[in-house]
């Protein structure tokens, strides 16, 4: 009975799709994301002659520097994957987790800079747009910290580095030059969305279930922006993000 069992198992594993096609799903995505980022931010930085393009403040052209950076590390990564390079993998992967650490701190201080300044978009209400980009560094780099901790478990670990990625995917969605998402974090935020639903997809496709990591990295992801958007909204926030301005325009430019 015991083997009977085995073999109907075995024949059901076999039957799936499986983990064969994950390199080229978790590859593509990278590549679907790093050309997201080149459209989006092309115009106004890597086709202005990057650190030549006209950006407000000299932090501004660090944060893209190292975005730009963990971006190729993110597709290097993926190919080092791909090709059963787990070693330099591993070892690369500690410099990415550094790299994160310092992707968090210079998206608040970008953050902050850019609330110091005049607004870029009329009619946008800067205090209450401060909390889109410092959830999506934070939310970002929790999800990263959690990758980190999965990191022996490969199936968890690359979907949640793929659902931080989407937190950093607003930005380049915001820069297309699509009137219904033009600077519009809510339905920027929505549309990154899009890569979760491919990742969902995937997932039932090749295993016939969802992940509980794709799940809880989405269910983390979309709760934290959301619940920032909303706050953004009170006094409360209002207040705080008031306080960081001031102390910005007098220390930061």
């Amino acid at each position: 009975m015991a083997t009977a069992t085995a073999a109907i198992n075995t024949k059901q594993a076999t039957a799936l799709p499986g983990r064969r096609y994950d390199h080229y799903f978790f590859s593509g995505i990278a590549a679907l994301m790093l050309g997201l980022v080149i459209s989006g931010f092309g115009p106004s930085y890597y086709f202005a002659g990057t650190f030549r393009a006209s950006l407000p403040s000299t932090i501004i052209h660090v944060h893209g520097a190292v975005f730009s950076c963990w971006m190729l590390l993110l597709i290097g990564q993926t190919s080092l994957a791909s090709m059963g390079r787990t070693d330099i993998h591993k070892r690369l992967g500690m410099a990415g987790m550094v790299m994160a650490a310092l992707m968090l701190v210079l998206g608040v201080w970008a953050a902050t800079d850019s609330l110091a300044r005049p607004p870029r978009v009329p009619g946008r209400d800067p205090l209450a747009f401060y909390s889109i980009p410092l959830v999506s560094v934070v939310g970002f780099a929790a999800l990263m910290y959690f990758a980190f901790r999965e990191r022996r478990n490969p199936q968890d670990h690359k979907r949640i580095i793929l659902v931080a990625n989407v937190s950093l995917m607003t930005a380049a969605i915001a820069r297309l030059p699509f009137q219904f998402a033009h600077r519009k974090a809510p339905v920027d935020i929505v549309c990154g969305y899009a890569f979760l639903l491919l990742l969902i997809a995937y997932d039932l496709w090749s295993t016939r279930k969802c992940q509980r990591s794709t799940l809880g990295a989405a269910a983390f992801l979309i709760t934290t922006q959301w619940i920032a958007i909303l706050f953004s909204r009170t006094s409360v926030w209002h207040g705080f993000a008031g306080a960081v301005q001031t102390w910005a325009q007098a220390h930061l430019i």
